[in-house]
């Protein structure tokens, strides 16, 4: 028997930072919305705890315990007195390290895979605890669709979303870790007064009501400057998004993956191509969102 989920990637359509917190993380005012673009997770029962991982950049992929899925079967396991004897197999196709919570996908969708493999049917709240200890990002992953989260982007409130929003995101070579990009954060911001994170109402109201010109008006991301900053070349790509037609163009989360919101399937597919043209990007991929939640899928 094996149990296979499928879970979304993410793009963060607001990402406001406050200044760094005595803990070292940073308030935030961050609205996520999932994209379609899905790792798949396959939880299989073993005589250890093993994770095996294929894909774009599989090699990349931490294969053991500080792997965010591994963590997640761990910590299921000890909450219920039971070893996490399983096999989790992850299929990747989200971006690794770049900016979209793909070890975070990979996090829920192990969580979601091994309740379901070992019948302990937690409920929601039980697993979104266990999502939160695992990392900042990891209960949206679970949830899926629209969400502001905030403290550090684990307290989430859900968003009603009144359309489909269509995107481009260029794939960069090599990835950012998010610790360095906060870092630099903190020294571009050093000795400024860093603003309390508030969610945007107009961009909240673009999500409502569908309206893809308001939401691109309405895009930021505060740690935009340190990626930048970290990585230059990253601003080419996001001028070839602009020539090619893009309605906005964003770092999505820490980098180093570029998001560009277009205005239909058939300016992604023109966007796509010319970024992918344009040499400034390893390749070009086209998602449509609000995209669902972490979900088992069917057996075969």
């Amino acid at each position: 028997m094996s149990i296979t989920v499928r879970v979304p990637a993410k793009v963060n359509v607001q990402l406001a930072v406050g200044a760094a917190r005595p803990d070292g993380f940073h308030d935030l005012a961050n609205v996520f919305l999932a994209v379609s673009l899905y790792d798949e997770v396959t939880a299989t029962p073993a005589e250890t705890l093993t994770i095996t991982c294929e894909g774009p950049d599989a090699d990349k992929v931490p294969l053991d315990r500080t792997n965010l899925a591994a963590r997640a079967a761990e910590l299921l396991a000890a909450r219920h007195g039971i070893s996490p004897d399983v096999h989790l197999h992850i299929a990747k196709d989200i971006p690794v390290a770049g900016g979209m919570a793909g070890g975070s996908a990979d996090g829920a969708g192990a969580l979601l895979a091994c309740d379901a493999l070992w019948g302990l049917n937690s409920s929601r709240e039980s697993l979104l605890e266990i999502c939160a200890e695992l990392g900042s990002d990891v209960p949206f992953s679970l949830v899926g669709g629209a969400a502001l989260g905030t403290g550090r982007g684990e307290k989430l409130t859900e968003l009603p979303v009144g359309g489909a929003f269509h995107w481009v995101f260029a794939v960069a070579d090599g990835g950012l870790s998010t610790p360095a990009v906060y870092g630099e954060f903190d020294r571009l911001t050093e000795g400024t007064d860093v603003p309390e994170p508030t969610a945007s109402p107009a961009l909240l109201d673009a999500l409502r009501t569908g309206d893809t010109t308001a939401l691109a008006a309405a895009l930021t991301n505060d740690l935009q400057p340190a990626a930048l900053s970290l990585r230059p070349s990253l601003a080419a790509t996001l001028t070839a998004g602009t020539d090619a037609g893009a309605l906005a163009t964003l770092v999505s989360g820490s980098g180093p993956t570029t998001a560009f919101l277009v205005k239909d399937a058939e300016a992604a597919e023109s966007v796509a191509a010319a970024l992918i043209a344009s040499g400034t990007c390893r390749t070009a991929r086209v998602a449509t969102s609000p995209a669902p939640g972490a979900v088992v899928l069917p057996s075969a």
